[in-house]
């Protein structure tokens, strides 16, 4: 029997609702206010006959008595063919066709199916009749972009089943029977191209999980090189508005080693969303040579939309990466901004009286965001091929404030911390990431991946962090004395560390060449940087000293914006070995 209730009272986004029967935690429920609709809510507190739910719509026009129905469903998502191309909002409601149904200004209450029911697929069976399956085992595959979408037993089937019936290879709509099987007890179950998945709940239809030990390469190279992120791992880039966080993820959704990016944006501002909608459609894949968006999902979700809807957007995003992963795929999340995620917590905290924590925020605001980027990892499964879900998430700490407690909370579990900083990028250098603040867990846990192609590339990467050290120290010490305080030596390291900064932290995202760097272009690069921060120079001035470094400069930015072992590239190094001859 289905649950019904009655509005009792509401609080902005948050309704109490009086019930009759039994409803569960974070189970779904519709409101039907006086003047028609329905809106889509969730119980986020269940309190003896009462429970308090947040709606995912605007509130105007909700009262008092308003009837609510409860589905007895837990807030999920459609899986299945179709996925790739979409932007959907925090619902999995498809953006453009909810457009084509009411106009460009969307209506509250009007939702869509997630994936398209009108398409047919070519549906090639894997699985064959007699055969015993369980769930997350592959029936059959369809063909989406370049990517042979797999189709499994739903992840919430219990027990096994033995496939009576399987459909031969043909065209299937998703929500088209294509296996027939009998349960454990005798009873029939059909099985379609697509399945449900209630979007709290992690996917963890897999073998086992694996230490991170393979380099996501971003094309970025103080990502890479110093600060590496783990296929399978998690990052974080905390940033003060106008650093360069949004052009950074747009580099790294562009040229990251992943089969497929999936972008969340949870809560930034409209004008940042549509720029991201109206530019990646247009973008090429570097490694297809067609449109970026073929292997792209995007989740909208702006700060002009409902705060509830937020909190269901991240969630939405990581269940569709956990989808995709089960296929044996490398999935990269970016999620902008956390930050705007945590507020509509703290909004929603608020809302329910509860005790707050630092700056208002709730006092569980780190276990949740843990929850979050645990979901990330990289995995065997059954079948023994390997995936893997990376989550890259920005924040926008107010006054770029690192110690403002989403920043702390996050960089209490990720893996690698990229502190964007209004010093770098008022000083133009770009990406604006602070190599003396930032760090990674994963440079020693990759280094027998790294060490393959050099065996001392982790030594190497470790000598150049403190040589940037040492020369901000001695940059210090020449703020209070000037260049006259500080010998021709140590003056020498200044330059070497400026050098370091200059030729290989910093990159040209609007050069075709120097936007991204292969692996294979950082260790070659890299190991000519090497010989120049290996050598002993001996000048007799300081003049002298940063005319030769300002020389070098120019010969490595030109390299850098030379493709990779051509003509003008080997020209530029023969050249640069020449200078250091000298």
């Amino acid at each position: 029997m289905t649950t019904m209730g009655k509005v009792v009272a509401a609080y902005g986004n948050m309704v109490t609702v009086q019930f009759d029967k039994e409803v569960r935690q974070n189970e779904v429920a519709f409101i039907q206010p006086a003047d028609g609709g329905s809106l889509k809510s969730e119980v986020i507190r269940v309190n003896g006959d009462q429970c308090n739910v947040q709606v995912f719509e605007d509130t105007v026009g909700v009262r008092v008595g308003d009837q609510v129905t409860f589905t007895g469903n837990l807030l999920s998502v459609e899986l299945g063919p179709g996925l790739l191309q979409q932007i959907y909002d925090g619902l999995q409601n498809p953006l453009p066709e909810l457009s084509k149904q009411v106009g460009l200004f969307l209506k509250r209450g009007v939702y869509a199916n997630s994936l398209d029911r009108r398409v047919d697929w070519e549906f090639t069976p894997i699985a064959k009749p007699g055969q015993v399956v369980k769930a997350g085992n592959v029936l059959g595959a369809v063909p989406e972009g370049k990517f042979a979408h797999k189709i499994f037993v739903p992840f919430n089937f219990v027990g096994a089943a033995t496939i009576k019936t399987m459909a031969s290879k043909g065209k299937f709509k998703v929500d088209q029977v294509v296996c027939e099987a009998e349960d454990e007890r005798g009873q029939a179950v059909n099985f379609t191209l697509m399945q449900v998945w209630p979007i709290k709940v992690a996917l963890k239809a897999y073998k086992e999980r694996l230490l991170p030990t393979e380099p996501l390469v971003t094309g970025a190279r103080i990502v890479d090189s110093f600060f590496p992120v783990a296929k399978g791992g998690t990052a974080c880039i905390p940033g003060p508005f106008g650093s360069g966080k949004t052009v950074l993820q747009q580099l790294i959704s562009r040229y990251a080693d992943a089969d497929i990016i999936i972008v969340a944006a949870c809560g930034e501002r409209a004008g940042e969303v549509v720029e991201t909608l109206r530019e990646f459609p247009h973008l090429e894949d570097p490694y297809t040579g067609r449109t970026l968006m073929e292997r792209t999902v995007i989740i909208c979700n702006t700060s002009s939309m409902p705060v509830a809807a937020r909190e269901a957007s991240i969630y939405t995003a990581v269940t569709i990466g956990e989808y995709y992963r089960q296929m044996g795929l490398d999935i990269l999340i970016l999620a902008d901004s956390t930050s705007r995620w945590a507020q509509a917590l703290r909004e929603m905290s608020g809302r329910l009286e509860e005790i707050p924590g630092e700056e208002a925020f709730p006092a569980y605001l780190q276990s949740r965001i843990a929850e979050f980027y645990e979901r990330a990892g990289a995995v065997r499964l059954f079948d023994g091929n390997q995936g893997a879900l990376s989550i890259i998430g920005t924040v926008s700490p107010a006054g770029g404030n690192f110690e403002e407690p989403v920043t702390q909370g996050t960089l209490a579990v990720v893996g690698s911390f990229l502190g964007l900083t209004w010093a770098r990028s008022n000083a133009r250098r770009f990406p604006a990431i602070d190599p003396l603040i930032s760090w990674s867990k994963y440079l020693d846990q990759m280094k027998v991946k790294l060490n393959q192609t050099d065996p001392e590339w982790t030594n190497k990467i470790k000598k150049a962090q403190r040589l940037l050290y040492e020369g901000n120290e001695i940059k210090k010490r020449m703020d209070v004395v000037g260049e006259e305080g500080v010998s021709i030596p140590d003056f020498s390291l200044f330059l070497k560390a400026e050098f370091l900064d200059a030729v290989y932290l910093q990159q040209n995202a609007f050069d075709a060449v120097d936007a991204a760097n292969t692996i294979e272009r950082q260790f070659d690069t890299f190991g000519l940087v090497g010989e120049v921060l290996a050598k002993e120079f001996t000048f007799e001035s300081k003049d002298q000293a940063r005319e030769s470094f300002m020389k070098l400069q120019s010969l490595f930015r030109n390299m850098n914006s030379s493709p990779f072992q051509g003509e003008a590239h080997v020209r530029f190094k023969d050249e640069i070995r020449r200078a250091l001859e000298v």
